[in-house]
């Protein structure tokens, strides 16, 4: 009897072990200082493993859905995690407020590999959009994704230079030439066409994708 009650408790902890998820090298560091605590713990101690600040968060402790979507960022962005027990993955979207850009509305999806601090995230824009440091594959020309990357960076200094991107646009340092050479030589008509692109239509025989609130 004791035997087969022995190796009823091995079997009930080998099915538990297995259930469990594992955490992959670049989630513990994402969660950096404390990677152990369980995720609604997490959650509800305000603990910010993407390097920002949350404003409110729901945490529902019987692990279903976990509200990440409220962070404590300009009204003028947002985030969406698709999966809230995965924060490798998820979605901004920018909807300037001034500039040439205003008006729109536009995201990124941001994907975190296992080397994480040391390489930046990937990042890429989901729409067609015209704009000097955005090609029409949606590659973003930031340098801080690039060469000037570094592992004390954050997730918040990417989501800043994003930002900055729509307010001043770089014709200096272009993924999309053409525009860059619209903003540099007639900065009207780079504005007509920026609205155009906008609204869906066509600049130079491309068409962009509509992304006008």
């Amino acid at each position: 009897m004791l035997k087969i009650w022995s190796m009823k408790q091995q079997q009930q902890a080998a099915s538990a072990a297995s259930g469990k998820k594992k955490v992959t090298a670049a989630q513990l560091r994402v969660q950096k200082g404390d990677p152990l605590r369980p995720r609604d713990q997490i959650v509800r101690d305000g603990y910010d493993p993407l390097g920002l600040e949350y404003k409110y968060i729901k945490a529902n402790t019987l692990g279903t859905s976990t509200d990440l979507g409220e962070l404590s960022l300009p009204s003028t962005m947002k985030t969406h995690f698709p999966n809230p027990d995965d924060i490798l993955n998820f979605t901004l979207t920018i909807e300037p407020d001034e500039g040439m850009y205003k008006g729109g509305s536009f995201d990124f999806d941001f994907v975190i590999n296992q080397n994480f601090p040391h390489d930046p995230p990937r990042v890429l824009c989901k729409q067609k959009i015209y704009h000097p440091n955005i090609d029409l594959e949606g590659k973003v020309c930031l340098n801080i994704l690039r060469e000037d990357w570094k592992p004390v960076l954050n997730l918040n200094a990417v989501i800043v230079g994003l930002q900055y991107l729509f307010l001043e646009p770089n014709a200096s340092d272009p993924l999309n030439k053409e525009a860059a050479e619209d903003l540099k030589t007639n900065r009207e008509n780079f504005k007509r066409n920026v609205r155009s692109a906008m609204g869906g239509g066509y600049v130079k025989n491309i068409q962009y994708d509509k992304v006008n609130k």
